[in-house]
């Protein structure tokens, strides 16, 4: 019988990290790490799990979801800022990527990025910190420098 994508197939036998290296590689060309979609991003989970051989709760139980906040931050220009593909680091100009990093050197569980708008002037800031309080001032404070 045809096999639906939520029977995942029998677990795969251990590979070595050289094949591994090769399935991420492949899947990060598939999908935008930073930001992705829900469809493209769900998929990619399923075929990971299964690859793995792992259930939604084997997973679950691996992460835990850091507080976060998403602002934007209106520009005059938007293409002035440019990032890397995935979008985890701003190329130009150069000396923003290094205050964002300043900043976020600061912040206990501190990530944060900033990318062009594709539809508007303005820069959207994804900030992750250890408490709420710590992820809105992040956002707030990589605001500021942009």
């Amino acid at each position: 019988p045809p096999r639906h994508s939520l029977h995942p197939p029998p677990p795969h036998p251990p590979r070595g990290g050289g094949e591994e290296a090769k399935q991420l590689e492949a899947l990060t060309r598939l999908i935008n790490p930073a930001i992705g979609d829900a469809i493209s991003d769900m998929l990619a989970v399923e075929a990971v799990l299964s690859l793995k051989g792992w259930t939604l709760s084997d997973w679950a139980g691996m992460y835990a979801d850091l507080p976060s906040r998403m602002t934007k931050e209106l520009v005059k220009d938007r293409t002035a800022i440019r990032t890397v593909p995935d979008e985890t680091r701003v190329t130009e100009p150069a000396e923003l990527q290094t205050a964002i990093d300043d900043i976020v050197s600061k912040v206990p569980n501190g990530r944060c990025f900033v990318r062009p708008s594709g539809t508007e002037d303005c820069v959207r800031v994804y900030a992750e910190a250890g408490s709420q309080e710590e992820a809105d001032k992040l956002a707030e404070d990589v605001g500021v420098v942009v």
